[in-house]
């Protein structure tokens, strides 16, 4: 009886994430007819509507930036082409489009410059996430584990030294993966983008009204979160310039 409880369950899950998955195929599908009408609006809300639904997809987020773009609105049209690169990094429509969106922008920020070596390190470190290196060192460890007890088992000395030689190098591997896993970890966790959405505002020395200005951003900036407190949350801008913006005129990524 117990069983046959659990298979109704199952099947019932299974029948309401058909009908869901059918629901939002439909809605998608209304999304795109409203954006090829020129109704973005109603494609805009249709769009929403999935997300709403908890169904986060690079095409609609995607979609959602096109049709922001075309009712002329840049920053929630940068804010949905770079929430589409969080689920797709290396999207070449995703990333035509931002670039596109971000001409319209009135902000030129300059990010500071790199020295070749931290370009080179950041171009390997760069190449695979943390999640993804976890698992390279992972694989080091089991070719370091393989190597060692061939190592062991071979009467051969010169099988030893390669077997002992390629048991060290996968060694050398594992801590050189494992070390930038856990930078890359740490970078994920400070990392907290986020788009300028007021039309323009100016942002503070200190997080309250009375401190001085430092400089103006407007509508469809990136910047990163640093702290918050209060209605007031702390920026950097990728040239390096720090200071306090008022909570509501920034949307987190």
């Amino acid at each position: 009886m117990k069983t046959k409880i659990t298979y109704l369950f199952f099947v019932f899950i299974s029948s309401l994430t058909l009908v869901f998955g059918q629901e939002n195929t439909s809605i998608f599908e209304t999304a795109n007819k409203a954006y090829n009408e020129g109704n973005f609006s109603e494609a805009i809300a249709q769009y929403k509507a999935i997300l709403e639904t908890g169904n986060h997809s690079t095409a609609v987020y995607y979609n959602l930036g096109n049709a922001y773009y075309k009712s002329n609105e840049i920053a929630p049209s940068i804010y949905y082409f770079e929430k589409a690169l969080q689920l797709s990094p290396k999207d070449e429509d995703v990333l035509n489009n931002l670039a596109y969106a971000k001409n319209m922008t009135i902000d030129a920020i300059e990010p500071l410059p790199k020295t070749q070596l931290s370009k080179f390190v950041n171009g390997i470190t760069g190449t695979f996430t943390y999640n993804q290196w976890a698992w390279i060192a992972v694989i080091c460890g089991f070719l370091c584990v393989i190597s060692f007890l061939l190592y062991q088992f071979s009467y051969q000395s010169l099988k030893k030294r390669i077997y002992f030689l390629l048991s060290f190098i996968a060694f050398l591997f594992i801590l050189g993966t494992v070390f930038i896993a856990y930078q890359q970890y740490g970078k994920s966790q400070a990392d907290r983008p986020a788009i300028v959405f007021a039309k323009e505002t100016t942002v503070k020395a200190e997080p309250n009204l009375r401190s001085d200005a430092v400089f103006v951003l407007h509508e469809g900036t990136k910047v990163q979160v640093l702290d918050a407190v209060d209605n007031w949350k702390k920026i950097q801008l990728i040239d390096g310039k720090i200071g306090w913006i008022v909570a509501e005129d920034v949307n987190e990524l």
